[in-house]
């Protein structure tokens, strides 16, 4: 009943007729997992080449402020199907598949109890098992205002079975899923001797077809397959490639071009899985021109969170500092491309900042379908900033991250970027700020010298934090100091 009315009530948001000439534009947007804000040629790297890639970015806006909204996957999924900060929708780290939770299967409702161990200062605040359906996502949105078609191919992570695309408003899913990863990026995608019987069979909805055939190049290839079915009506097809996430797995003779003096054999299999992704954005590009699409298309290349680097492997996020999973810029700063050839000026670069959570209303305000009503969105559309050539500035001055969770020391922490100057707060009672305008690679730590700038970015983090519902790690009774 609630899907029903969620429906009724999106309908009532666009009543007119659209004729043929009046056409909304179609939209694609390319979600890659794990890819690292200098994994693109574009983006100043000499090693990877993505020159298809680069065609978005030489036709369009590349934003060099571009963010994910978490550094971890499933938190940032969330807030680019919502518009809505991770932190707001509850999913605060990445989802546990049902073949990493045991024989629990799947629970009558998302837990909420606080977690902990006598180990650990703080109790946290559970991460859900999948994201609610109360939630409006792109897919709703555009097909309850404007009756797109909608596809989703490739990785969801955003719940179990029965919060999968397709029960999120996609009308097609290919792929996507409670996985975090594929358990094989070669065809028929899936490990005949896995534990679980879901790593067994494969991928759900994205079966094998050519024995060897290479996972992105499969996705790309079903997205081609829908934009000829659909070319003479709107759609929205969000392609979420499974690359470059582990499994670090490629096509040998790919690879082989990457190997190089001072490269592993991990970076030259990554290099490959970033040239597949290469070839599947080029193949969409080169078809929306032969349909005479490429005028009518919005397409936006972003990523989840920054690149796994673990002392250069598989990828290397320098000048950023760190990488996924953490507070730094290597883990939330990503590559952020939009195109929209006749709308949106080519070859430009824009300094503004920017996130996951301006996607959803950027994607609405391209197709004049207005954000929901009944719900606070936390995105802005960049969508003047974009037709203006960058000269129109979002009227918003800071971001906010929120991972209230145990991952790597010292603990849960929270962020806040205000202008230039960032602050990292660790809650158990530790500071970090940088001044980013001056140093990207955040080795200066300035929270010592600058303790009321601390206070001040403090004060607003927390403030931000209340206003948006953020459950925050508390004191832990039974913890036991070593």
């Amino acid at each position: 009943m609630l899907r029903f009315l969620l429906s009724i009530s999106l309908a009532l948001i666009a009543t007119a007729v659209v004729t043929a000439e009046e056409r909304p534009p179609n939209v694609i947007l390319i979600l890659v997992d794990d890819m690292g804000w200098m994994d693109l040629s574009c983006q100043g790297s000499d090693y990877y080449k993505t020159p298809n890639i680069d065609r978005i970015a030489n036709e369009g806006v590349r934003f060099t402020n571009g963010y994910a909204s978490c550094a971890v996957c499933s938190p940032t999924r969330a807030a680019v199907q919502t518009g809505r900060y991770p932190h707001r929708i509850g999913v605060t780290d990445w989802i546990r598949s049902r073949f990493q939770r045991g024989g629990m299967g799947t629970p009558d409702a998302n837990p909420t109890e606080y977690v902990g161990s006598p180990k650990n200062e703080l109790l946290c605040p559970p991460n859900p098992f999948w994201m609610e359906h109360d939630e409006i996502t792109v897919a709703e949105a555009l097909g309850a205002a404007m009756n797109y078609e909608s596809a989703y191919i490739g990785k969801w992570h955003l719940g179990d079975p029965d919060w999968y695309p397709n029960q999120q408003g996609f009308t097609v899913n290919l792929g996507g899923c409670d996985y975090g990863q594929p358990p094989n990026y070669f065809d028929p995608y899936n490990q005949p001797k896995g534990k679980h019987e879901s790593l067994r069979e494969g991928i759900p909805f994205l079966p094998g077809r050519k024995k060897g055939e290479y996972l992105t190049h499969r996705e790309g290839d079903e997205a081609l397959n829908l934009i000829r079915q659909w070319k003479d009506e709107p759609f929205f097809i969000q392609l979420s490639h499974y690359a470059v996430h582990t499994p670090i797995q490629a096509i040998p003779e790919v690879a082989a071009r990457y190997e190089k003096e001072g490269k592993s054999e991990a970076n030259a299999k990554y290099a490959a899985m970033v040239e597949s992704v290469d070839d599947s954005t080029g193949a969409i590009l080169d078809l929306l021109d032969e349909l005479n699409l490429s005028e009518n298309t919005l397409v936006i290349f972003t990523s989840d969170n920054g690149g796994l680097d673990n002392k250069g492997n598989p990828t290397d996020n320098a000048p950023l500092r760190s990488g996924k999973g953490y507070p730094h810029e290597g883990g939330i700063r990503v590559p952020l491309l939009v195109r929209w050839t006749g709308r949106i000026p080519a070859a430009v670069t824009s300094d503004m900042p920017v996130s996951s959570i301006d996607l959803f209303p950027t994607i609405l305000d391209a197709a004049s379908v207005p954000l929901p009503s009944d719900r606070p969105i936390d995105g802005r559309s960049l969508l003047p900033h974009l037709i203006s050539g960058g000269k129109v500035q979002l009227d918003r001055d800071e971001i906010i991250w929120h991972f209230p969770h145990y991952r790597h020391p010292p603990g849960p922490y929270s962020i806040i970027r205000k202008g230039d100057w960032k602050l990292i707060k660790h809650w158990v009672g530790t500071y970090e700020l940088y001044d980013l305008a001056k140093d990207l690679s955040e080795d200066t730590d300035l929270s010592e010298k600058l303790p009321d700038k601390v206070k001040e970015l403090e004060a607003r983090l927390i403030e931000a934090l209340a206003e948006q519902e953020a459950k925050l790690p508390v004191e832990n009774p039974e913890f036991v100091k070593k």
